[in-house]
């Protein structure tokens, strides 16, 4: 399996719009989770006052903002958010090989600048919500693990850290693109929580044994009526491996 920088693989989603509920929450939850996902509903509510806010308090900062236009805007959008020094960022592999090329490029240049690491930038291949049929509506492939295989090899031909991707295509991106490349994996639902939304998941003890990097928690830590004690017993179960018998997948 692939580790990068941190220890606890487990990123809380954040997915809220008050910047004191969600500096609330994150200080309930330093040192019990590796970082803290800050996507767009938080984004459009507080804007990167808000962003440096939470990032103040020392957690790394995955800013999931899902970049996708042409190469030039999402480059400059890139080099706007370069400052709040997010430990990852991330654009939509659809946006194709010149948008993330443009994207690696401005993050790399922007963070030469500021004197700073460069943000892990990760691509979102096909989001977790979908499945074959959703594909087939929209006019893609309706085999999912196809089209996820065919956005990471792209990503990764790019000079790409990482994509985001279901649990599901976990063990075969690993064997396609090797130990290093960064797989950043939601969708992750610990047996005693309630699914939800996500229509491909997994336990996280499951997905850390396939080779996810980081995972990203939401409503089973946030939810919780003690959102750290939950984070703990994620670590917990990812510490005792998966339990004997066939996954939730």
């Amino acid at each position: 399996m692939a580790r990068s920088d941190t220890i606890n693989p487990v990123f809380a989603a954040l997915d809220m719009t008050a910047t004191r509920d969600a500096l609330a929450l994150a200080e309930r939850l330093r040192g019990a989770v590796g970082g803290i996902k800050l996507g767009l509903e938080f984004y459009m509510a507080n804007g990167a006052a808000g962003v440096a806010q939470l990032a103040d308090l020392g957690l790394p900062v995955f800013l999931d903002l899902k970049f996708h236009d042409i190469p030039n805007t999402v480059a400059g959008a890139i080099r706007a958010v370069a400052p709040l020094k997010p430990f990852i960022t991330n654009v939509h592999a659809g946006g194709g090989r010149a948008m993330m090329v443009a994207a690696r490029d401005a993050a790399q240049e922007s963070a030469a600048k500021l004197g700073a690491v460069a943000p892990k930038l990760i691509a979102v291949t096909v989001l977790t919500s979908l499945n074959g049929s959703d594909l087939a509506e929209v006019g893609q492939p309706s085999d999912t693990l196809d089209q996820v295989r065919r956005l990471a090899a792209l990503t990764k031909d790019c000079g790409l850290d990482g994509v985001v991707c279901s649990p599901q295509e976990i063990a075969v991106l690993r064997r396609d693109l090797g130990p290093d490349f960064l797989l950043v994996t939601p969708g992750i639902r610990p047996a005693w929580a309630a699914t939800g939304d996500q229509k491909r998941i997994m336990t996280p003890a499951e997905a850390v044994a396939a080779g996810a990097s980081y995972l990203v928690i939401g409503r089973p830590i946030t939810g919780d009526a003690d959102p750290a004690a939950a984070a703990r017993r994620i670590q917990a179960e990812i510490a005792a491996g998966p339990l004997p018998g066939p996954g939730r997948a």
